[in-house]
């Protein structure tokens, strides 16, 4: 009897916290076919973004390493190419692999960048390839739609509504680097079709690749949605499934206050990405829908994460960048075929784990799949499978989780290194930080000091504080506890250097 393929199914949203889901005590959001995966396999509550921002966070997942290994501590360039992903490994190892809606693997651009002199990715979509896709349908995401020329922009154009929908995104306003008190997205409800709605689009070309792939050989897909990041922008029958809930709720440890207006924009922008999940979440009953017709969903794993979250107005922040619970820690529930449910794991586990996790399931090896022989430190991974936990052989494997981030986007012509440590609520905290994350408490390192300086650091006890609202850093109760968290994160700094990387491999041949 022929062993049937063993498949791959990853589904990811955009900037989604770990609290908004169903499956979880407390979730905020309502995604029934999201719930379904989890309660057949597991979910991972303390699953930790490698960093809170879109493109260092997936190229961290693809590659199986941290960001500060691959040169994209930030969003500001490109994947180089010559890091191995675990797409390419899967090829390799005869899958058919789909890559379908947002990458980001590249920011050539500035943000400056004029309307529609981004980047061509429809023109890319053979260049695109080469980071390990046979097929490539990209999404730039919803505020890179106005200077990026995607395939989604690409079906807008060919329906005559590109630049209608251009400027009812420009329309929604807000910025990446947004706080409670210039907070100008509008959530606006979508102005058009639902059908034409992005990720309504993403789900359907998914689906139209499910349904063609041939049952007998392997297959990956990365099905990638645009949402719940903003613009809050979710059509209006799916607004309608949520009143508005004026839960005055915010977690202001700094002692800002907001006003009854930025409270109102802010309860309006919950709405709407809860709203956007549940729409999601019927793409994603949609896909395992037809796993299920063609009996496949048995033999194909289903994993479901997200980039980073989305503050939405806890410590007077939107959006990320920031080390702080909502941004850090993102959904990730499995579903392993042949094992049993597991149900919430607590272990620390990280982004760059997926790699590993999906590379162990197709039988490869993760270390020597994403590695390079040459030049050096390319073979260094952090990526740890998590199959142990999910058949039930483990309980963790790890310790602790490692994440930082220098989160430029803030620094914007004239504003100064002061303006934006003021603009995060003082206390010394800059864009530039990192972080350790365990079961039990989180510890911060913010790297915006300067020489003779002492850096600013926080710690949290999860076990008392899991708001992190009191900053134990100084509690004569926790000096051995933030040592060891010291002492962690200067182990991290020191054994995880950048790729050595090479251009003239060309000239060997002369």
């Amino acid at each position: 009897m022929t062993a049937m393929p063993k498949n791959i199914l990853l589904l990811m949203t955009d900037q989604q916290r770990a609290d908004y889901v169903g499956y979880a005590p407390g979730g905020k959001a309502v995604m029934p076919n999201l719930d379904r995966l989890a309660r057949e396999g597991g979910w991972f509550s303390c699953c930790q973004t490698t960093n809170p921002i879109c493109t260092p966070a997936r190229t961290s997942l693809i590659t199986g390493r941290y960001a500060r290994q691959i040169g994209m501590l930030t969003m500001s360039g490109d994947l180089f190419p010559q890091i191995p992903t675990m797409m390419q490994a899967l090829q390799k190892a005869s899958y058919v692999t789909y890559g379908v809606g947002k990458f980001h693997y590249t920011q050539t651009h500035p943000w400056d960048t004029p309307r529609g002199m981004g980047m061509p990715l429809y023109e890319m979509r053979e260049a695109m390839k080469a980071y390990g896709y046979d097929y490539v349908w990209e999404t730039a995401g919803k505020q890179q739609l106005d200077k990026c020329y995607d395939h989604y922009a690409k079906y807008l154009d060919d329906k005559g509504i590109l630049g209608q929908v251009r400027d009812f995104m420009a329309a929604c306003g807000g910025i990446n680097g947004d706080t409670a008190n210039h907070n100008y997205d509008k959530a606006l409800p979508w102005g058009f079709d639902e059908g034409d709605y992005v990720d309504v689009v993403t789900g359907r070309v998914a689906a139209g690749y499910l349904r063609g792939h041939d049952k007998e050989k392997p297959f990956f897909m990365k099905a990638s949605f645009c949402g719940p990041h903003k613009p809050y922008e979710a059509p209006q029958r799916y607004l309608d499934m949520f009143p508005m809930e004026r839960e005055d709720d915010f977690l202001l440890p700094d002692g800002q206050v907001l006003t009854d207006g930025q409270k109102e924009a802010l309860w309006r922008q919950r709405r709407s990405a809860k709203a956007m999940l549940r729409l999601i979440d019927d793409q994603i009953g949609l896909l395992l829908g037809i796993l299920e017709e063609r009996g496949m969903l048995d033999d194909t794993l289903v994993l479901f994460t997200s980039d980073h979250g989305d503050m939405l107005g806890d410590h007077y922040m939107l959006q990320k960048g920031v080390p702080w619970r909502q941004a850090l820690n993102v959904p990730l529930c499995i579903r392993l075929p042949g094992a049993g449910a597991i149900g919430e794991n607590t272990s620390p586990v990280e982004l760059s784990d997926l790699a590993a996790t999906i590379l162990d399931w197709a039988g490869l090896t993760p270390e020597k799949a994403l590695s390079r022989a040459w030049p050096a430190y390319n073979d260094i991974i952090p990526s740890r499978s998590l199959l142990p936990i999910l058949r039930g052989e483990a309980d963790k494997v790890r310790d602790f989780a490692f994440s930082e981030c220098d989160f430029t986007e803030e620094r914007g012509p004239g504003i100064s290194p002061e303006e934006t440590v003021r603009s995060r609520g003082g206390r010394g905290r800059s864009n530039a930080w990192q972080c350790i994350t365990a079961e039990t408490g989180k510890y911060i390192k913010y790297l915006g000091y300067r020489l003779g300086e002492t850096p600013v650091e926080e710690y949290y006890d999860y076990r008392i504080d899991p708001c992190e609202t009191v900053n134990r850093v100084g509690d004569p109760a926790y000096l051995g506890t933030v040592d060891e968290a010291r002492r962690r994160l200067a182990y991290m700094a020191d054994h995880f250097p950048p790729a050595q990387k090479t251009w003239a491999q060309g000239y060997l041949q002369h």
